[in-house]
């Protein structure tokens, strides 16, 4: 079947954001419209849309939203906007993307102060579309940077889902296994449920199976036997934010899945465009978590599996010390991992290793 984009703009400034609703996957493919700001914050906080790259494209055009019913008036414009960025910001703190976006959009606004108001808001929307379109082109170079990784008959082992669902079209820990089938490669890839909300089973085994691609769903639980049964090969995984050490916060579960490749000697790869990494902050430490109800952990999809008297700890996100990480998969080539790394280097003066020395 044909997928739709995960997100997008539909009309004029008085159009509205259309988007897959992912919480009703893989049992319905069902589209969102989101006319309104408070119908795309929810849709943000509900993970109806979600992955870091996706959260930036839904957060630029939730500017649009937010601002063009403003008026005329310059100073109540960017009032608003201030108001709108301060809003759709309180939706998900982790993911860097969003506030990447957001302030983009605000750099933008402020450079054009002085045109008629309607002239910023149309290109408001310009730049919230070239965010999106500038995400797909980045993913796909990700895909053909990293998938000399992916050997034929290997098995390559991700963890929730950083595919189309997750960014503008293609992926980025998924991107290299695209480009690899799309080459011919044979390969098999292990999704790991990623529990409490089974983003990879859910979502990730829907996007390969869709794709043509080998894919086998296991526990959580599970990593550390099929690591030692010798099936996987390679990991790959997205980021939400990378600090300026390497440090990377990604969802829960993957500062887990990290170590245990190191223990059994397979490489650990990160995969994100330039816009994931958050040179502001020096290491894991400054990352802020995003803590999430309790009740998803025990509920899960409907059947309470916890006493009613117990409590739950649920963090969407851990982070994952640099040392653990074998390289991150950009846009721009391949960045080495491992512990004392500056992030800052690399997007500077020294650039990165090139895809063609994969």
């Amino acid at each position: 079947m044909s997928v739709p984009r995960t997100i997008e703009w539909v009309g004029g400034v008085d159009g509205h954001i259309r988007m897959i609703d992912q919480t009703l996957l893989p049992g319905e493919l069902r589209m969102l419209d989101c006319r309104e700001l408070p119908t795309l914050w929810e849709a943000i906080k509900a993970l109806r849309i979600r992955g870091a790259p996706a959260l930036g494209i839904a957060a630029g055009m939730g500017v649009v939203l937010g601002v063009r019913d403003a008026g005329p008036d310059e100073e109540a414009f960017f009032s608003e906007l201030d108001e709108t960025c301060d809003y759709i910001g309180t939706s998900r703190p982790t993911a860097v993307n969003l506030f990447w976006a957001l302030d983009r959009m605000k750099q933008l606004a402020q450079s054009l102060r002085g045109r008629p108001v309607v002239a910023i808001l149309e290109r408001l929307l310009e730049e919230a579309k070239a965010i999106r379109d500038e995400d797909a082109a980045m993913c796909r170079a990700i895909g053909e940077v990293g998938q000399g990784l992916i050997a034929e008959g290997s098995g390559v082992l991700t963890h929730c889902n950083a595919g189309g669902l997750a960014t503008a079209e293609y992926g980025t820990a998924l991107a290299p296994m695209y480009v690899a089938h799309e080459r011919g490669r044979r390969f098999r890839v292990y999704a790991d449920e990623t529990r409490p909300l089974l983003q990879g089973a859910r979502l990730t085994a829907w996007e390969l199976w869709q794709a043509g691609i080998d894919v086998t769903v296991i526990c959580d639980n599970m990593v550390a036997c099929v690591m030692a049964a010798e099936k996987v090969d390679l990991v790959i995984t997205g980021a939400d934010r990378i600090a300026g050490n390497g440090d990377t916060a990604n969802k829960i579960g993957t500062y887990g899945v990290a170590t245990l490749a190191k223990a059994h000697g397979i490489p650990f790869y990160v995969a994100a465009p330039s816009s994931t990494f958050d040179l502001s902050i020096p290491d894991g430490a400054a990352i802020p978590i995003e803590f999430r109800d309790e009740q998803e952990v025990a509920c899960g999809f409907g059947t309470r599996a916890v006493p009613e008297e117990v409590t739950c700890y649920n963090p969407a996100f851990d982070v994952t010390p640099a040392d653990l990480i074998s390289g991150f998969i950009t846009e721009r080539g391949l960045i080495p991992g491992g512990p004392g790394q500056k992030m800052v280097e690399f997007f500077g003066i020294q650039g990165c290793i090139g895809a063609e020395t994969l």
